[in-house]
């Protein structure tokens, strides 16, 4: 389970502050005599800051009020802002469909008025309701926009936050791998930008996702940041968080000494905090470990005391669990009257889970219902207009042909050389995309422009070599058909990693792969993205290696390796002609490949120079290794979870 909502830096909600009371904005709001931006701006804050998290029926009224007084005044800006706000209080009251449409009219605005900088925000807000309504696709589709308006706009902090709603999007999708990716990535923008701080809740994230996985060691070093973070800047309560968090992950890990000695702590926090939600949970994990220790006393008084605190706040989920556990702690202990007491409790509140699970989902799928409904209507209305229009077209046509009807053969053969020229286009197209999955869009176009395209030397191309371990045998497991398969998985997923950070695919050889950054555009593809793409695509073969295991099937093993230097780049043959790269740079990213070991990455010194400071990468020195026809050569493993940029 995640452990916090959509945080972004262009969240929905504003947050409150120690500024203007209510009735002081209702006053400078309504008063005539101060000019039109500072009335909407009061009446901004009275909507955002104040009723929408209490009142959001007044927030709807506020956002209709002002978007009056923008639309009067001809502030483009500031209606689209009441339409959000407006579009965030039908969320807040369970409207998803009018909540959808209300940011949709935001979003004509933008367009209409050009109002670019506020579409970040726009398609942010879009993102997050069509999550909300099950629509993963179209959600991926908005927070992608949105990256790429703050990726052009060079707003780091911005790409980060949409990072993040994107990494909601794909554990929704149960891609946790692709979800820990933009989490990872996340966490490094803001890292590079020196607002790590920010990163609190997303580490917590983070591990949590880990612990989810039942991977408690790679949870750890995130949860540790986190608790750093929180230390470093004095949140207590994020403290309080953090320890909790950790105290599960020692649980996991069977050490229980020393979760229980962060349980402490966490629940000492919580206590002098008044946070009765993380001390319920710090209680109920605490008594599986005293339970684990053998103090089954201990157990039984810390359960009955999470059981006591859910009741009061009227937390279900934590109340079902201490529930069930009172049950097994008294029916061990020989109470059968009390067990029996709790486990029906238990019973209850799962059911009542399940109920309302269930109700969600009723309430999800009949709010995209009535979205897709609006739409349908939406789209017949229009086709009934182009009908009108197109028997009104039709009509006119009939009148004009009876004045010139002897030109009716002029058209039939203008008609005829249009159909050529679209057909001829339409092929033409078919043409250039199919060039463009052989070779890279800038020599794609030189070949185009001169029939021919000149080979370029690269001073600096990082060059990445995959090779399978385990093909040959594993060829003779199955079937070629069944081989082919595989491969295609993976090479598929590979593709998807090189496009994510615009590195060029040069070829693949049987079940190698060879790829590189830094060509044809010396802008894309830098150094730390190659070995970022490689750690992604050795944690992909993880992944898929658990999931063939556990279905009984064989498996591949991947080695990756990597090397910086200088290559000559171009087209080989006159058919089937190929984009290749040449040079010694090649032969030692080979070398690096062939040096490696299985689930690492190896890296030689070269690009170790240039990627050593970049923020949450680890590299273990391997000194120097021997290379087939290169010597000893200066390796690195680069290990651990990076932090993807």
């Amino acid at each position: 389970m995640l452990l916090c909502s959509v945080v972004t830096s262009t969240c929905l909600l504003a947050q409150e502050g120690d500024g203007p009371s209510v009735a002081e904005l209702k006053k400078a709001a309504r008063s005539s005599d101060l000019p039109v931006a500072e009335r909407l701006d009061a009446y901004e804050q009275l909507g955002w800051d104040h009723y929408l998290a209490t009142a959001p029926d007044s927030a709807v009224l506020v956002s209709e009020v002002m978007l009056a007084l923008a639309d009067s005044a001809e502030f483009h800006a500031d209606a689209v802002s009441a339409l959000r706000l407006k579009a965030v209080a039908l969320s807040e009251k369970g409207d998803l469909e009018g909540a959808i449409a209300e940011v949709q009219r935001a979003l004509e605005r933008c367009e209409r008025h050009g109002l670019d900088d506020l579409l970040p925000k726009v398609y942010t807000s879009l993102g997050i309701f069509h999550n909300q309504i099950g629509d993963l696709g179209q959600a991926m589709s908005y927070h992608s926009r949105t990256m790429q308006a703050y990726e052009k706009a060079g707003d780091g902090a911005g790409m980060a936050a949409a990072l993040n709603n994107l990494g909601f999007v794909h554990y929704d999708a149960r891609d946790t791998v692709q979800a820990l990716a933009s989490f990872k990535r996340s966490v490094a923008i803001r890292d590079s930008l020196g607002i790590g701080h920010m990163n609190l809740n997303a580490l917590g994230n983070i591990g949590g996702m880990y612990m989810d996985r039942e991977e408690p060691r790679e949870a750890l070093p995130y949860l540790e940041k986190a608790l750093a973070i929180a230390e470093g800047t004095g949140d207590r309560r994020g403290q309080a968080r953090a320890l909790s968090n950790m105290g599960t992950c020692y649980k996991q890990l069977g050490e229980l000494r020393i979760a229980m000695d962060h349980l402490r702590k966490s629940n000492d926090l919580a206590v002098e905090l008044n946070m009765p939600g993380v001390e319920a949970v710090n209680l109920l994990v605490m008594a599986e470990v005293a339970l684990a220790q053998g103090t089954r006393g201990e157990a039984l008084a810390m359960a009955l005391r999470s059981h006591a605190l859910t009741r009061a706040i009227g937390d279900v989920y934590i109340r079902e669990n201490a529930a069930m556990r009172l049950y097994e702690l008294y029916k061990e202990a020989g109470d059968l009257r009390q067990a029996l007491s709790f486990h029906e409790e238990g019973v209850q509140l799962r059911d009542s889970l399940a109920n309302d699970r269930s109700r969600n989902e009723v309430m999800r799928q009949q709010a995209q219902y009535e979205f897709e409904k609006r739409d349908a209507l939406r789209q017949a209305e229009q086709e009934k207009k182009d009908a009108v229009a197109a028997e009104e077209l039709r009509r006119r046509n009939l009148q004009r042909n009876a004045f010139i009807g002897g030109f009716v053969l002029m058209l039939a053969l203008a008609g005829t050389f249009l159909f050529q020229r679209n057909r001829i286009n339409k092929e033409r197209r078919r043409s250039e995309e199919l060039l463009l999955n052989i070779l890279p869009e800038e020599v794609a176009e030189e070949l185009k422009e001169k029939g021919e395209a000149d080979a370029r030397h690269f001073d600096t191309a990082t060059i990445l070599f995959t090779d399978f371990k385990g093909f040959t045998q594993l060829s003779e497991k199955v079937t070629p058909a069944e081989l082919v398969a595989e491969l295609n998985t993976c090479f598929k997923a590979f593709d998807g990693i090189m496009g994510k950070y615009r590195i060029e695919k040069i070829k693949t050889i049987g079940d190698a792969y060879m790829a590189a950054g830094g060509l044809p555009d010396p802008k894309h593809g830098s150094p730390a993205d190659v070995v970022r793409a490689a750690l992604e695509m050795q944690e992909f073969m993880q992944q898929h290696k658990a999931e063939r295991e556990a279905a009984g099937k064989p498996y591949f093993e991947m080695r990756a390796g990597i090397h910086t230097g200088p290559v000559v780049a171009g087209i080989v043959g006159v058919k089937k002609f190929q984009y290749d790269i040449w040079g010694d740079t090649v032969n030692t990213a080979s070398r690096m490949e062939s040096s490696g070991e299985v689930g690492k990455v190896n890296i030689s010194e070269a690009t170790y120079d240039l990627v050593k400071n970049e923020p949450g990468i680890i590299f273990t020195p391997r000194g120097k290794v021997e290379a087939k026809g290169k010597g000893g050569l200066d390796m690195y493993f680069v290990e651990g979870q990076p932090a993807i940029a």
